[in-house]
């Protein structure tokens, strides 16, 4: 009997009908049609209604589980008893068993069978002693076992037994010409009551085995809890890896997570380091659960993702589900098929989220959600598009976005297309290759390429281009960027309507002979090259004779700045440049290591600097000859002093964000800072704007713009650019550093749910604008001025959280000025 719809679990039953729900691993059905064939049962009709094709596609003809399968589907519901009827010429003149496809239970089947035969009888009935039966068809029997009356859900001035029918029956085939096709009818309210009356012989047979009725979301669950503790008879998945605790093949756990049994895990999942799983629980196939996270008490079906510290309690979460970071599901919550929880958002206790719903990162859900977005409001964050790779970016999310980009183009316009190294890059970057060419946009593809290189090539020979790489945040993350046909960033406007056309997937539909055509540039590395040099005095260099140990993370700027550099005379000692992208993922996790190791081959080597270039070559961060790491703020400022000495009356570029000792350095030494927002886009438009009129324009993560080559990030041309202006200068780079003034600078980062985000800028807006405590700066974001100094408030882009900056005479002044804000924040997103 499996055409039930499952109405009672709901948001679980949306998307899959209740037969296959999974207990302990596998679908509820599975587990009966396993039980059935133990018994002897070798063919079985199921009787289908709510999603049918969901059912017979699981189970096909049977042979895969060891039986032959029928089905008959109900347009209308019959009824338990009509449905079984449409079954009559399947079930033929035979003794035929009927048993709930959507009950648990491990009942000897054969001793139900035996008991029916020896009695006589023409119907028995499994029957199970329960302490409550209200909720239940009360079966009440005599001393023989014979039954004398049926109560439906009865009253407790009704209950004269506690022995329930359990919906497993053995019976005569005669049973069935009692009935007309087409028509009504139940076995407990209609055919047996009748089969009494005619003096029809009706046993029960009390059970003593496991049984339930998995007829709610609280009795799924348990039904979950009981069978992995071992309470009912079934078979897991794989075998037992330790105390109480299987798990299916293909299954990683690392030694440094924490399972505690009971648990059952499926085929193919990842637990990582620093994971607790605490039983009861089960785990679905392909399910991954990151770093630190915690699963405790649930029960998920598979594909089901948990980011790093997220945190899942006594919930249920249906497949294909994302719980990104730091996010919380509690007590009796339900998650349906298919749901986004955003990093650091909270699903309160005893909530129903419907399919589809997006929950945003920060916000806390306090009501269930039946309706709402699939996606959440701007697809674009503050780098581009980004989401878990093979989670959230699948292979048809990218070739969708390859439409919607090429769509938004002219037909017959050219797309630069260019990756990182990472496989799940390669697959990405196809997939968009596709969907450009489907909608008649030709593509270029320099496939793996470091991304100044790309935005170079864009720029001198493309309409637009797209760079697929891993996530410098995020190790399991995609980013896709998109480019105008300057190289730099798409602007507002046009990733609007990409967004647009991508939601409302209005593709422009090509004519087979228009399609789109697909090469590959043979020469862009050598113009780069060309380029590059000419930019450069590269007689200063020579004359140099530099010393220069440059770490390229396991990235691909090492296909071209060692030649570059060999030409020019410097002497290199390369370190990790060779293509690794596993080695990139966990480099960029023990970054601060690899850099103490390039400070020590410095000063080893007598080496005039270290540089260390990310992965994507965009970024660069420098080590002087004496060992000492440059940091973030300190590196915009020796690029301001080396700038300003070389080049009398220049023009720089510097976010808000960098301390105002940066327009010190520039005024005592005739050059001007031009401050700008502190997104990435906004650098390189400024950049791409003033052309050579801008001689620098620098990043708050080590990103460097030298205009003169290209008005965009260049950690490659940016390294041999300061070579050339160390070479103007008569100090050592440490002591270039120990020139510069101090400051100082706090930074605090502060959890701030989306929707709360607008108010709290409006009242910090507000407030200082009636305190007269001087001009309110609104550039980027509010900047507040202080007593020897300021701070800056910015909603961020990407996360659920407000950034706050803030300079000071001291760092004590400066780490006060922030936590005044810090708390007004918290007391306003609160409020």
């Amino acid at each position: 009997m499996a055409g039930g719809e499952g109405s009672r679990l709901r948001p679980l039953t949306s998307r899959r009908p209740k037969p296959l729900a999974p207990v302990a691993g596998k679908p509820v059905m599975e587990l009966i049609v396993e039980l059935l064939k133990r018994h002897g049962f070798d063919e079985i009709v199921a009787t289908l209604h709510y999603l049918a094709d969901e059912i017979e596609s699981y189970f096909g003809d049977g042979d895969a589980h060891g039986v032959k399968m029928h089905y008959v589907v109900e347009d209308t519901p019959l009824g338990t008893a009509g449905a079984v009827k449409m079954a009559h010429e399947l079930l033929g003149r035979e003794t035929f068993l009927v048993i709930s496809g959507d009950a648990l239970t491990d009942l000897d089947l054969s001793a139900v069978v035996r008991h029916h035969q020896e009695q006589g009888n023409d119907v028995t009935i499994a029957l199970q002693r329960v302490t409550n039966p209200l909720e239940f068809g009360v079966v009440v029997t005599d001393e023989s076992g014979r039954i004398v009356r049926f109560l439906e859900k009865p009253s407790w001035g009704e209950v004269f037994s506690d022995t329930i029918n359990t919906g497993i029956y053995v019976l005569e085939p005669g049973i069935l010409d009692r009935m007309q096709r087409g028509r009504v009818y139940d076995f407990s309210k209609d055919l047996f009551p009748d089969m009494l009356r005619d003096g029809a012989k009706l046993g029960g047979y009390v059970i003593d085995a496991y049984w339930t009725d998995i007829g709610n979301l609280e009795q799924y669950q348990q039904a979950n809890y009981d069978a992995v503790e071992g309470k009912v008879r079934i078979a897991f998945p794989g075998g037992e890896i330790a105390h109480r605790v299987h798990a299916g093949e293909g299954t990683r756990i690392d030694p440094g997570a924490h399972v505690e049994g009971p648990v059952v895990i499926g085929r193919d999942c990842r637990i990582a380091a620093d994971a607790h799983i605490v039983g009861p629980a089960v785990l679905g196939d392909r399910t991954i659960v990151e770093r630190g996270a915690t699963v405790c008490r649930s029960v998920l079906w598979e594909d089901v993702y948990v980011g790093e510290e997220a945190a899942l309690n006594d919930c249920t979460v249906a497949d294909r589900n994302i719980v990104q970071k730091r996010a919380k599901v509690n007590e009796n919550s339900v998650i349906g098929r298919g749901c986004t929880i955003g990093a650091g958002a909270t699903v309160n206790a005893h909530l129903k989220l419907w399919p589809d719903k997006w929950v945003n990162a920060g916000s806390i859900v306090s009501m269930s959600l039946i309706y709402g977005q699939k996606w959440p409001g701007s697809l674009f964050g503050s780098g581009g598009i980004s989401g878990l790779a093979n989670l959230e970016i699948t292979p048809e999310f990218a070739l969708k976005l390859g439409q919607a980009f090429g769509t938004a183009l002219k037909p017959g316009q050219t797309v630069m297309t260019s990756r990182d190294t990472h496989p799940a890059s390669r697959v990405m970057n196809r997939c968009i290759i596709s969907g450009l060419l489907a909608v008649g946009v030709n593509v270029l593809d320099l496939r793996s390429y470091p991304l100044p290189l790309a935005r170079y090539a864009v720029r001198v020979g493309s309409d637009g281009g797209i760079h697929v790489r891993v996530a410098t945040d995020d190790p399991n993350a995609i980013v896709f960027e998109f480019f105008d046909h300057t190289g730099i960033g798409i602007d507002k406007g046009a990733e609007r309507k990409v967004e647009n056309l991508f939601f409302r997937e209005d593709f422009r539909r090509t004519p087979m002979d228009d399609v789109g055509r697909l090469d590959f540039p043979s020469r862009a590395l050598e113009r780069y090259s060309a380029a590059f040099v000419t930019a450069l005095d590269a007689h200063a260099l020579r004359d140099a004779n530099f010393r220069v140990v440059i770490d390229y993370a396991f990235g691909n700027a090492s296909i071209v700045l060692p030649q570059i550099l060999g030409a020019l005379g410097v002497e290199q000692i390369a370190l990790n440049a060779y293509f690794d992208a596993s080695k990139v993922r966990t480099f960029r996790e023990d970054r601060e290591r690899h850099l103490h190791q390039l400070a020590s081959v410095v000063t080893s080597l007598e080496a005039n600097l270290g540089v260390l270039i990310d992965a994507d070559g965009e970024t660069v961060t420098l080590v002087d000859d004496a060992g000492e790491i440059v940091g973030r703020n300190r590196l915009m400022a020796l690029l301001v002093l080396l700038v300003a000495r070389a080049t009398p009356g220049a023009r720089i570029g510097m976010p808000l964000t960098v301390p105002t000792a940066v327009d010190r350095i520039a005024a005592d030494n005739g050059a001007e800072i031009v401050r700008t927002r502190s997104d990435r886009r906004s650098l390189m438009a400024l950049a791409e704007q003033e052309g050579r009129a801008l001689a620098f324009a620098g990043g708050m993560n080590y990103e460097l713009i030298f205009p003169e080559f290209q008005p965009a990030f260049d950690g490659i041309y940016a390294t041999a650019k300061i070579m050339e202006l160390l070479a103007a200068e008569r100090h050592k780079l440490s002591e270039l550093v120990a020139m510069l003034p101090p400051w100082h600078v706090a930074g605090r980062v502060v959890p701030c749910p989306w929707d709360r985000k607008g108010a709290v800028m409006r009242s910090l807006h507000d407030e200082a604008a009636h305190g007269g405590n001087g001009k309110v700066e609104t550039l980027d974001g509010i900047r507040l001025p202080r007593h020897d100094g300021w701070v800056l408030v910015l909603p961020d882009a990407t996360d659920a959280s407000v950034n706050v900056w803030a300079e000071g005479a001291s760092d004590d002044e400066a780490a006060r000025y922030a936590d005044e804000i810090v708390a007004r924040v918290r007391a306003i997103s609160s409020a």
